[in-house]
């Protein structure tokens, strides 16, 4: 099936319209209070100016280290929340907030599972030729090779892009088989997928940045760091949460269009 980024757009803007106020109360349980959380306990260091790449290397690294347990806290909130709001976007049942959460964490672990394991064989698969190209000497060589990676984890990136839906929607929980689901359905569209995810990301960001970077400056100019900093976060994790909530209808309507109907759909055309 060829895939119609108007139609999904469309159709994810009446998902999300048509639950605002539950996914408002989700996202900002798990996606906007732990984004706060890690920006206000966890923040990143800012790179000194004129630092050598070796020295901002070493500075991240430290980071990112020292910041795990708090990045991988949030990464599995916002995971929980995503699958709760496509329980709720998705599930016939029209059920509860409590009772898509429940759903969302009977889905957690193979969701995980089949991220981890995409993530494992492209590790595999990009640590023989980076490592070749460093062991050449040829710095030009090395670069065009990780460069070549970072395209390849993209294009990954899209043919997994189904996984939470296929575990949702389609009640699947194994996770080579929820990888290759997602594998099947992007078959084709990959270029047509990679466009539509690629203008909502920019799209997205560029707004966050100007509405998100525009309040930061007005609320420490009016109230102080002190005050102004927090708020001006919570501003920017909001906005985040936004996209979220839009992103997570983008990916149940994704589903939906390239799935085709469901076999209950199918049924009752025939009653």
């Amino acid at each position: 099936m060829r895939f119609d980024s108007n139609k999904a757009w469309s159709e994810a803007t009446k998902l999300v319209s048509g639950n605002r106020d539950v996914l408002w109360a989700v996202a900002g349980v798990f996606l906007v209070l732990p984004a706060l959380a890690v920006t206000l306990l966890a923040p990143p260091p800012e790179a000194p100016a004129g630092a050598e790449p070796e020295a901002l290397l070493n500075l991240f690294s430290a980071y990112y280290t020292q910041a795990a347990p708090w990045l991988l806290g949030m990464a599995v909130l916002q995971i929980i929340g995503t699958l709760t709001m496509l329980a709720l976007f998705t599930d016939r049942a029209r059920p509860t907030v409590g009772e898509a959460l429940q759903l969302g964490l009977r889905g957690l672990l193979p969701a995980i599972l089949a991220q981890i394991l995409a993530g494992m064989a492209f590790f595999l698969a990009a640590v023989v030729p980076i490592t070749l190209a460093g062991l050449t000497g040829s710095a030009a060589l090395t670069t065009l090779v990780v460069l070549g990676c970072v395209a390849g984890l993209i294009w990954l990136a899209v043919r997994i892009s189904m996984i939470a839906p296929v575990v949702m929607v389609e009640g699947q929980r194994n996770p080579v088989a929820v990888l290759r689901r997602s594998w099947e359905l992007t078959a084709g569209n990959v270029g047509r997928l990679l466009l539509f995810y690629a203008l909502l990301f920019v799209g997205f960001w560029v707004v966050i940045l100007l509405v998100g970077g525009l309040a930061d400056m007005v609320l420490r100019l009016a109230l102080g760091d002190q005050i102004g900093a927090p708020l001006g976060a919570f501003i920017a994790a909001a906005l985040q949460g936004v996209m979220a909530i839009y992103f997570t209808g983008v990916y149940a309507a994704t589903h939906r269009q390239l799935a085709g109907p469901s076999r209950e759909a199918a049924a009752r055309t025939f009653e």
